[in-house]
């Protein structure tokens, strides 16, 4: 269906990449305004019929998306909105681009950032939604994948693809809508949505989307401090999650051991499982541990040093090729049918979007940025061309040589040194200095290709993921290119690509392996990077004297 039909002509910005983001019926590009080069902002197309049809998203919900996100669009934490239009056939709109990327890419699985971190961190998120719930929106879909980072590293809100407006001229109105990630979604809304029924037959009355969030966002805090979720499903079929309620949240599982009383004390609040008794916006500001000193943010909620904290974030980043896989990262490599949006599919309840993306020209993905010398990030284009898609390079000059490599953030995580770099720290002025915005799911390969592609290969066999024959991983613009689908280790969807090009050194040529996460959760996306590269460690380039 797509293919017939061509982006809107005459609009009023100029697309200068490929796909940068995708889901089952939209499309997300880089824009400049018509006659300058900045800002570089982002624009979402979505297809309506095919949302409609694939999507099961009614016309009513896409103008919704887009008349909330324009009401709440104005607030430091949450993505901005520009502008939108619509022809015919697509419906877009034109918002912030966050250039710092997924938050959660930057977090380490199973070990999460310090108490600091993450509580200046959890700060910034409770004020982005708060102002939102102010405003009478509630989120519905609070998880690690909408929660991204500007180029400063500031938090940011996305997507509002399955927000409601549950409170208009005082009156308050109940969800039915089954909608969210499984491990991020309150018990209420399993039991409260349009599909389920209470004990004695009859349907639930709903539930409250501002307090649905509330428990989202205590889910998201608990991930941030331990790099894992406490239960794949708030249901009877999660024995964590029955854990927490025989002991009151006393769980004696060990990511709970991991937690300060304070934090506990937060969480319970924000998790009881009683919408009725949970805590409130005012409670949770009140609380000891959410108004606790903080050494990386200002009395207003700013970051107060942004190096150092981009600097201990990296360090936290170490990938332990002597440690094998745990076993719940290797459940991810079952494989299942994607949960539809209406949650009448085979699955238990649904994702946020079904898994049945368009599969178009104009849905190709920009080429993944390249790791380029000095630790500076050449994701942004430094040549535009007008009208067209942006050409990017490097700036440098000359090749990068061994040492200027090893030096780079994305290789810091191979090291045995807790320490980064002396010659990055040092020159770095900016958040994104330190933490740059492509994705740290990458290494580089000293083996041939060959040789590298049956590493990957086997190994994906191995974890049960199908793999593509070699003729549909090589050709075009890549030297190889795999495709991925799987389960993560909460038995969520979980899709991307590996791609595989030449990385041209001074005196060497290497194979840059890089993870494009297109569906799922980041840190479940990391996790399984992890396991990759340690199960493929004899093809993986790791710093001299490392």
């Amino acid at each position: 269906m797509s293919q017939l039909d061509p982006l809107p002509r005459d609009l009023p910005f100029r697309i200068i990449s490929k796909t940068i983001g995708r889901g089952a019926y939209a499309s997300i590009k880089k824009a400049i305004p018509p006659t300058d080069a900045n800002p570089v902002f982002a624009v979402k197309f979505i297809h309506k019929a095919y949302a409609v049809k694939r999507g099961k998203i009614s016309a009513k919900q896409i103008a919704m998306e887009v008349s909330l996100h324009s009401h709440i669009g104005q607030h430091p934490n949450v993505i901005e909105w520009f502008a939108s239009g619509e022809d015919p056939v697509w419906k877009w709109i034109a918002m912030e681009y966050a250039q710092g990327g997924d938050l959660f890419d930057k977090i380490e699985a199973d070990v999460g950032v310090s108490e600091d971190i993450a509580h200046f961190y959890f700060l910034q998120l409770i004020s982005g939604i708060s102002y939102m719930h102010a405003k009478g929106v509630g989120h519905r879909d609070i998880k690690p994948e909408n929660i991204l980072l500007s180029e400063t590293g500031n938090l940011k809100i996305a997507d509002f693809g399955l927000a409601t407006l549950f409170e208009y001229q005082g009156k308050q109105k109940l969800s039915s809508t089954m909608c969210g990630s499984p491990p991020y979604i309150a018990p209420e809304v399993i039991l409260g949505s349009g599909n389920a029924q209470t004990r004695g037959g009859m349907r639930a009355a709903g539930y409250a989307a501002n307090m649905a969030d509330i428990w989202s966002c205590g889910v998201v805090l608990f991930v941030l401090l331990v790099g894992n979720t406490p239960w794949d499903e708030p249901t009877s079929q999660s024995w964590e999650f029955q854990e927490y309620l025989k002991t009151d949240g006393r769980s004696s599982d060990d990511l709970w051991q991991k937690l300060p009383p304070d934090v506990l004390s937060l969480l319970r609040g924000m998790m009881n499982v009683d919408p009725k008794e949970r805590f409130t916006f005012e409670r949770i500001k009140h609380h000891p541990w959410y108004t606790r000193q903080n050494s990386f943010a200002t009395s207003d909620g700013k970051m107060r040093d942004p190096i150092a904290m981009a600097t201990q974030m990296l360090e936290t980043l170490k990938i332990d090729f002597n440690k094998e896989p745990s076993a719940s990262q290797r459940k991810s490599s079952q494989s299942q049918d994607a949960m539809d949006a209406d949650g009448d599919g085979v699955s238990r309840f649904s994702f946020t979007q079904p898994d049945t993306p368009i599969h178009d020209a104009m849905f190709d993905w920009e080429r993944p940025p390249r790791a380029y010398a000095s630790g500076f990030s050449a994701s942004q284009p430094t040549n535009i061309q007008y009208g067209g898609i942006c050409t990017m390079n490097n700036g440098a000059a000359g090749l990068p040589n061994a040492e200027e490599l090893d030096e780079a953030p994305t290789m810091s995580q191979f090291t045995t040194s807790q320490a980064l770099p002396l010659s990055l720290t040092q020159i770095a002025r900016r958040f994104g200095d330190i933490l740059p915005n492509y994705s740290l799911t990458r290494f580089f390969s000293h083996v041939p290709t060959e040789r590298l592609l049956f590493l990957l290969t086997d190994t994906l066999t191995k974890l049960n993921i199908a793999v593509p024959s070699v003729e549909q991983m090589q050709g075009g613009e890549h030297i190889a290119w795999i495709k991925v689908k799987t389960l993560d280790g909460r038995r969520c969807d979980l899709a991307g690509d590996i791609v595989i090009d030449t990385y041209s050194m001074e005196h060497a040529q290497l194979l840059e392996v890089r993870f494009v996460k297109i569906k799922g959760d980041p840190l479940e996306w990391r996790r399984f990077f992890k396991t990759l590269v340690v199960l493929c460690k004899e093809g993986v380039y790791v710093p001299d004297g490392q």
